[in-house]
């Protein structure tokens, strides 16, 4: 269901918003009748977009004085931090240390960067909504999935110190923890990975863009004005904490 003109008025960044959750999230944003500029490291994806009441911004978001510049320049009521990777599958003894070091430099540090700018910002204006998308593995840890768990661990943690800080201000700061949802980070994954995810959703099946979008644009209304510093999970069953 789409609500018409719930983001009227109010301006996006999404990262990661050329493709996938980001996208998606995006999309709706403006089909409910925001603007959005969407960040993403992808030039060909960039171009590639087709979205109305959007501008796109090619960006490393692990560049800390890039992001500074750009949330300046964008000032946005609604940031969605949506990019990041999950990296190779491999056990903890075995894990490159520059694979680790480069999935907390994206799915953790980035995020800060962009928490990190946009909050004063918003605070300016006595209004903002951040959501940063986390994942279940974040929660519960996957097997073969050491830096991609416990980078999303610790954006879970970020969240909470956030919202907390912000609390008084105006501004939210939320995330989302979805089980798999069927995107191209999936092309990351070995086979076997991706069977384990599905075998661990009691509804037997991968969520959908669609079904996390539409959380997200939850948080990023005015109808969610008394949720801050939490972890939503969408997880078809698998979450129990």
């Amino acid at each position: 269901m789409i609500f018409e003109n719930r983001f009227e008025g109010r301006h996006a960044v999404v990262t990661g918003g050329a493709a996938g959750l980001g996208y998606g999230i995006a999309s709706r944003i403006v089909a409910e009748g925001g603007s959005v500029e969407v960040w993403d490291i992808d030039a060909t994806a960039l171009a590639a977009l087709d979205l109305t009441n959007c501008t796109t911004r090619q960006i490393d978001v692990t560049d800390v004085e890039a992001v500074a510049t750009a949330m300046t320049e964008a000032k946005p009521d609604i940031l969605v931090c949506s990019a990041g990777i999950t990296g190779p599958n491999a056990t903890t003894w075995d894990y490159a240390v520059e694979d680790w070091l480069a999935i907390h430099n994206l799915n953790l540090n980035a995020v800060f960067y962009c928490c990190r700018a946009a909050a004063p910002i918003m605070k300016a204006k006595g209004w903002g909504r951040i959501v940063n998308i986390a994942s279940i593995a974040g929660k519960e840890g996957n097997p073969n999935a050491p830096a991609y768990s416990a980078s999303k661990a610790a954006v879970i943690g970020l969240t909470k110190s956030l919202g907390k800080e912000l609390a008084t201000s105006g501004v939210t700061c939320n995330a989302i923890a979805p089980a798999a949802v069927r995107t191209a980070i999936f092309e990351q994954m070995t086979q076997e990975h991706i069977d384990f995810m599905q075998s661990k959703i009691p509804m037997g099946r991968f969520g959908t863009v669609e079904e996390i979008a539409a959380m997200a644009c939850w948080l990023a209304s005015d109808e969610a004005s008394f949720s801050t510093g939490f972890c939503f999970d969408q997880s078809g069953g698998r979450a129990t904490a």
